[in-house]
């Protein structure tokens, strides 16, 4: 291979791999999650937690008029998951002294 060919295809590859990452990230950061993926995710050792996400930053269920992800309106609304670690969701410590939850909380919901 002549050394023209080497750094074409190295570009190239190069061009894959971040269009690749680029998608990838793009995918995690705004589709929701599709019940596939949620129970992958769980057979992987996560667990739903409670009340730990930001505003917009959930992964799911944020109660009653919303849809899914990202749909949480106020920081560590108590009736939105996001996907934790198995076993470190009651550890988790949340400003105002305040821990997840394995279940739906009733603080911070908005009205």
């Amino acid at each position: 291979m002549s050394m023209r060919s080497n750094v074409s295809a190295t570009i190239l590859a190069g061009a894959v791999a971040t269009a690749l990452t680029s998608m990838a990230a793009a995918q995690m950061a705004g589709a929701p999650l599709t019940p596939a993926e949620a129970q992958a995710a769980m057979e992987a050792g996560k667990e739903k937690c409670y009340g730990v996400s930001l505003a917009g930053m959930n992964d799911c269920a944020a109660g009653p008029g919303t849809t899914c992800q990202g749909t949480s309106t106020v920081d560590f609304q108590g009736n939105a998951w996001t996907l934790v670690q198995g076993g470190t969701c009651a550890t988790l410590d949340v400003p105002g002294d305040r821990e997840g939850s394995l279940e739906p909380l009733t603080r911070d919901v908005p009205a």
